[in-house]
C-alpha cells in the first residue's frame, strides 16, 4: 500500500501526472471527484476531466464526506485517486453558506475539524493505494482579504499534514514532476 500526494499550481499538470500514476499501478481505479458544478465554467472543467478519464475507472462524486468515500472504496486491489483536496477544503470551509468578514478572525463550520480529522485518520488506515491531488496556493503574495488568507493558510496546513502521512510526494510545475519525498 502506498500513499502519494501530487500537488502544484493551477494547470501545472498535477492531475495528469496523478492519473498517469494510477494507470501505471495496474489496479482497479476509483476516482473520487470533489468538485461541484456550481457554474458553467466549473461544469465545463468537470466535463473535460470526465472525458479524459479511462472509461473503466469508477467515478465517485463526493464533495464533503471524503473519509467515508475513501473508506468505502479502499481495497488491497484498488487504487483510490482523489482530485482534489483544495476543492474539498473549499467545500468544507464554505459549506454553511454564511457571510465572512474581510477583516478579523474567521471560524470554520462545525463540521470542518471533524471531516478533516476523519480524512487524515482514514489516510493512515486504508489498505489500498491512494493518490491525492492538491493545489499549492501559498507560493505567491499574501492575499489581501481575511477569507483568502484563511483559505491559503488552511490549504497549506492540509498539504503539510497530508505530505507527512504520504510515502511519496511530488510537486508538479510545467508538467514536470519533482520528487520531494520517497
Amino acid at each position: 500500500m502506498s500513499r502519494i500526494l501530487v500537488f502544484g499550481g493551477a494547470r501545472s499538470g498535477k492531475s495528469s501526472y496523478a492519473e498517469k500514476l494510477a494507470l501505471q499501478s495496474g489496479k482497479r481505479v476509483v476516482y473520487i471527484a470533489t468538485a461541484q458544478a456550481g457554474d458553467e465554467e466549473m461544469q465545463a472543467r468537470i466535463a473535460l476531466h470526465r472525458q479524459q478519464r479511462p472509461a473503466n475507472w469508477i467515478t465517485v462524486e463526493q464533495n464533503l464526506a471524503l473519509a467515508d468515500a475513501i473508506r468505502q472504496h479502499a481495497t488491497p486491489h484498488t487504487l483510490v485517486l482523489v482530485d482534489c483536496l483544495t476543492v474539498w477544503l473549499s467545500n468544507l470551509l464554505f459549506s454553511e453558506q454564511r457571510d465572512y468578514p474581510e477583516v478579523g478572525k474567521l471560524n470554520p463550520p462545525d463540521s470542518f475539524s471533524q471531516q478533516r480529522a476523519q480524512f487524515l485518520q482514514v489516510l493512515q488506515e486504508v489498505t489500498s493505494d491512494v493518490v491525492l491531488v492538491s493545489n499549492e496556493v501559498g507560493m505567491g503574495i499574501v492575499p489581501q482579504g481575511a477569507v483568502s488568507r484563511w483559505f491559503v493558510d488552511e490549504a497549506g496546513r492540509l498539504n503539510q499534514a497530508v505530505a507527512a502521512a504520504c510515502d511519496r510526494v511530488f510537486l508538479v510545475a510545467a508538467g514536470l514532476p519533482l520528487a520531494l519525498k520517497g
